[in-house]
C-alpha cells in the first residue's frame, strides 16, 4: 500500500461520487440516439469510470491505514499519537483521524494519558463532567478537558 500524507483525511469525498456519477450520466446519455454515437461519450463515461475506481481504492485504503494503527496500539500498548505516527509514517493528522473513527466504532477502547499522550487501557468514565470542572476542549475532537494541567486529550490523544 502507497501512503501519501493526509490521504485517510482527503481521499474519500461524497462530490467526488457526485461528479463521478455526472460523468457517467452524461457519457450514457449521449448515446440514446442509438444511430448517433459520439466519441464524447466514451469520453465522458471513461473520466467518471476512473473518478469512481479511485474512489473504491481510496476507500480500501482507509481501511488498511485502520488496520495498521490498531495493529500498532495492540503491539506497542503505551504508544502515543507522535509514536504510532513515527513508526508507521501515517501523518499525525491522519493517526488522529483513524484513532477518532476506531474509539467511535469501538474498535480501539482507553483513554490517553492527559500528561504523556499514551494511551492507557482503562474503563470509560461513566460520570459526566460537570461544567465547572469544563475548562477547555479538545481542538481535535471537542471532548472537554477537566484537568488544567492536560498536555494531551484524554479522548483522541491530541496534543492541547
Amino acid at each position: 500500500m502507497k501512503y501519501e500524507k493526509n490521504q485517510y483525511n482527503d481521499s474519500v469525498s461524497i462530490c467526488t461520487f457526485i461528479i463521478a456519477g455526472a460523468f457517467l450520466w452524461w457519457g450514457i446519455t449521449s448515446f440514446i440516439p442509438w444511430d448517433k454515437w459520439s466519441w464524447w461519450g466514451f469520453i465522458a463515461i471513461g473520466i467518471g469510470a476512473a473518478i469512481l475506481s479511485s474512489q473504491i481504492v481510496a476507500i480500501n485504503n482507509r481501511s488498511k491505514l485502520r488496520r495498521v494503527v490498531l495493529q500498532e496500539f495492540q503491539t506497542n500498548p503505551d504508544a502515543s499519537i507522535e509514536d504510532v505516527s513515527r513508526s508507521t509514517g501515517i501523518s499525525r493528522k491522519d493517526v488522529q483521524s483513524i484513532v477518532l473513527d476506531l474509539k467511535a466504532s469501538g474498535q480501539l477502547i482507553g483513554k490517553f494519558s492527559t500528561k504523556t499522550g499514551q494511551i492507557k487501557h482503562v474503563s470509560i468514565q461513566k460520570e459526566p463532567v460537570s461544567s465547572e470542572e469544563r475548562g477547555k476542549y479538545c481542538y481535535n475532537c471537542g471532548t472537554p478537558i477537566s484537568k488544567e494541567s492536560a498536555q494531551f486529550c484524554a479522548y483522541c490523544g491530541a496534543k492541547t
